[in-house]
């Protein structure tokens, strides 16, 4: 009997760590590196790829906000932590990543806790956005070797794939589109993929998009243990998300 995957969620003690930028770098035009570094991010734990931080930036009227990004990767030998940032807005924590330099200090927390998906998975498929690509890259990375694991994912235009490195057996599919809350292209690729069983699919992009992909999974049949979806974010609402769908 296969068994059911299964979201184990753990919790994390919640910690400001007061860091310095050690490295800023475009991965793409319109993806932006930081890499973090100090004694701080001693003890620091993200045991899942789809984990949130908190970045605390300025707000632009002298008070901070925090914003959540996905810790990218995590060097605790070398105490390094990067962090990707989409561009696709002009909010605070986009200005202040833009303006960030080598040797500014950044302020993080978290994560809270994280969601560890176990189970007899036999394959990953894996859908998302540009706010996605950091999980969707880092889950890749960390599958085990030729574990077969496709990613659907939606970018601007070719210059804004990635490349990822994984031992996993990788196969990429990228659609194009200029309306970042267009989920058709997405959709189209969806229905391209086979589902065979003990196939977990996971989702994140903006929120009706995720629910779009989702419900085209259950109408497809999908089991809805072995799906995951969230709203990264929701179009027209400035720091909003819908993480669980």
């Amino acid at each position: 009997m296969t068994d059911m995957p299964r979201i184990r969620r753990v919790r994390h003690d919640i910690i400001r760590r007061n860091l310095t930028i050690a490295r800023t770098e475009h991965v793409t035009p319109q993806m932006l590196r930081l890499t973090l570094k100090g004694p701080d991010l001693a003890g620091f734990v993200s045991a899942a790829p789809d984990d949130h931080i908190k970045i605390i930036v300025p707000d632009g009227t002298g008070a901070t906000v925090m914003r959540d990004y996905t810790p990218r990767r995590y060097l605790p030998g070398a105490e390094l932590l990067e962090i990707d940032f989409a561009l696709h807005d002009a909010g605070p924590a986009t200005n202040w990543a833009l303006a960030a330099q080598v040797g500014d200090t950044a302020s993080i927390a978290g994560p809270r806790g994280s969601q560890v998906i176990d189970g007899d998975i036999a394959r990953w498929v894996l859908i998302g956005d540009e706010t996605a690509l950091p999980a969707i890259a880092r889950r890749i990375e960390e599958l085990p070797s030729a574990m077969p694991v496709t990613s659907l994912i939606a970018v601007a235009d070719a210059g804004e794939e990635q490349d990822i490195e994984t031992k996993a057996d990788h196969l990429a599919l990228w659609a194009h589109r200029s309306d970042p809350a267009d989920g058709a292209p997405l959709r189209r690729l969806l229905e391209r993929i086979a589902l065979p069983p003990r196939t977990f699919v996971w989702i994140a992009a903006e929120a009706s998009v995720a629910r779009a992909l989702r419900d085209d999974l259950t109408a497809r049949g999908h089991p809805k243990e072995w799906l995951k979806a969230a709203g990264y974010w929701i179009a027209g609402q400035a720091d909003a998300s819908a993480k669980d769908l």
